[in-house]
């Protein structure tokens, strides 16, 4: 079972800056029967874009399912499977005179950092958006590994704006939905136009990457889309 994808829409938009993307999209939230999201928000999952683009096809979540079903199941051999398929997007980057990065939740927010795989592979740029506030702590205070790089999700609870205010004083880059267009500025801080790339690892510090509502946050009225 091929794990890894080479881009989507929006992760090939990086392939003009010399970057490609190779991502695992796994069911999100409970929708295999096992968690996927630990600090996923009801906002969050109703926006969530795992029905996006290709997604809205059965063969495509039944594809999502098996491999998340996969990964609870059978760790060593998920595990053993991405490395396998990691070294191959590297050789393939090398003969087409591209550099790889790596998004290994695509529609998920598994702590990947701590099954040794960016330790493998430490000249290699992997990155995530995250709602885990101990992670992006953790990462802010340099405790994971150089090569991964971090963006949190904010949503639309009291907790998670809490954090984000925090992480954002801190010089974290957070994520936030907005409706139809982007401000300059949001809360004091400035707000860069994160659906441009999804090269994360290459935004300025301390800024809102505000990314424009898309398929069914288009009807979120719970707050995590801010209007």
């Amino acid at each position: 079972m091929k794990l890894l994808n080479s881009g989507n829409a929006k992760t090939k938009k990086g392939e003009k800056l010399g970057w490609k993307t190779f991502g695992i999209h796994l069911a999100p939230s409970k929708l295999s029967g096992f968690n996927t999201c630990q600090f996923a928000t009801a906002g969050c999952s109703e926006s969530c874009l795992n029905t996006a683009g290709r997604g809205i096809m059965t063969t495509v979540q039944k594809a999502r399912i098996q491999k998340t079903l996969f990964f609870f199941k059978n760790k060593e051999g998920f595990l053993a499977e991405l490395r396998k398929e990691i070294r191959a997007a590297i050789r393939s980057c090398e003969r087409h005179g591209l550099k790889p990065c790596f998004r290994l939740n695509l529609t998920s927010d598994l702590p990947f950092h701590k099954f040794g795989i960016l330790e493998e592979f430490p000249d290699v740029q992997f990155y995530d958006y995250t709602k885990d506030y101990k992670r992006s702590l953790d990462w802010l205070a340099g405790k994971l590994p150089s090569n991964y790089q971090l963006t949190f999700s904010r949503a639309e609870t009291k907790e998670s704006q809490e954090q984000a205010a925090h992480l954002l004083s801190l010089g974290m880059n957070v994520a936030a939905v907005f409706r139809k267009s982007l401000p300059e500025t949001w809360s004091g801080f400035a707000v860069i136009d994160g659906d441009n790339t999804d090269l994360r690892f290459l935004d300025p510090k301390g800024v809102i990457v505000g990314l424009v509502e898309k398929g069914k946050a288009k009807q979120d009225v719970s707050g995590f889309v801010i209007s």
